[in-house]
């Protein structure tokens, strides 16, 4: 029987099988980690839209097939690939062939290097064979407020000028909307967030997302987010190491931030690939066992790692 041929379930099988032995090399080279039996569970069946990983240029964990093969291994429905400056959708694709069953999707991220505002990088993340590039991120570390809250004197991409959305920036969001692609707010300021998501709205994008609203540079206001999300957009929260001296304080003020916006409305993720940091798979199932001592109930863990992520990328 070919690949194509294949069932969903005897392909997820065939690649778990692969996976599993891709751990037990991870476990030999003292790179994987335990993870509680709660962590597993909660794992099982999540979508985390936020995974950094080789190639890149700065050192990261694993490569995008090594951490596709382990979020199959653990159990995990789906990954996004980021990259702040390459675009991931061939990543993608191939690291569906080496985590078979696992869904894998890749995106742009619109920094200087695919030139910023640019509707002809987001038509090429479309057309990319197998079609698996699914979000767009507005600028993150090239973003104008980015660049202004670094203190920092390079060029960066705008995304607004006084207040009103710049006619490129709209060009971007139309290609979103003619693809059926996710807007991602990146790391654009919280008053240009509203900006992207109302005209995002106007152009009928169906999937949005806001970026780590709660994360500088963005540092949206709870009424902010609850905006958002009246305008249709999703909330990202992201769980990032847990082993910082803040982590608790943290992991305090997203749960409170949940609660006024509402699960329904929010998407936990782990923006983790760090080379210092938890594997990304294991480092997101502990920020979901944080949100679960946090008195959040496994519905709703569920619905924010699970559902609201497969709603944004278009998955049933």
């Amino acid at each position: 029987m070919s690949a194509t041929a294949q069932s969903p379930r005897v392909r997820y099988a065939i690649g778990l099988a692969a996976c599993l032995a891709s751990l037990a090399a991870l476990d030999a080279g003292g790179r994987d980690q335990d993870i509680t039996s709660e962590a597993r569970q909660l794992l099982r069946g999540a979508i985390d839209i936020h995974v950094h990983s080789d190639p890149d240029n700065v050192p990261r964990s694993m490569d995008g097939l090594e951490v596709a093969r382990l979020a199959l291994a653990r159990g995990m429905r789906g990954i996004v690939l980021k990259n702040h400056y390459d675009p991931t959708a061939g990543l993608a694709y191939l690291a569906r062939k080496a985590a078979p069953g696992l869904e894998v999707f890749g995106g742009v991220d619109l920094n200087l290097t695919v030139g910023g505002m640019n509707p002809a990088a987001v038509e090429h993340l479309a057309q990319v064979a197998g079609g698996w590039g699914r979000i767009v991120w507005m600028s993150t570390f090239d973003a104008e407020n980015q660049v202004r809250y670094s203190k920092e004197n390079r060029p960066f991409v705008s995304v607004a000028r006084n207040g009103a959305l710049l006619a490129e920036t709209r060009a971007v969001i139309s290609v979103i909307a003619k693809h059926g692609l996710v807007l991602a707010t990146g790391h654009v300021s919280a008053a240009e967030v509203l900006l992207l998501i109302s005209e995002g709205r106007r152009q009928g994008v169906q999937h949005m997302v806001v970026t780590h609203a709660l994360n500088p540079p963005i540092v949206m206001e709870i009424t902010q987010m609850q905006e958002a999300a009246r305008l249709g957009a999703f909330i990202e929260f992201v769980g990032g190491s847990l082993r910082t001296a803040d982590a608790s304080a943290r992991m305090d003020r997203f749960a409170d931030a949940i609660r006024k916006v509402g699960p329904q409305h929010c998407i936990l993720s782990s923006d983790l690939g760090q080379k210092e940091n938890a594997l990304p798979p294991d480092g997101f199932a502990e920020f979901l066992v944080a949100m679960r001592a946090r008195g959040f109930t496994v519905g709703e863990i569920e619905q924010m790692a699970k559902q609201n992520p497969a709603r944004l990328l278009g998955l049933r």
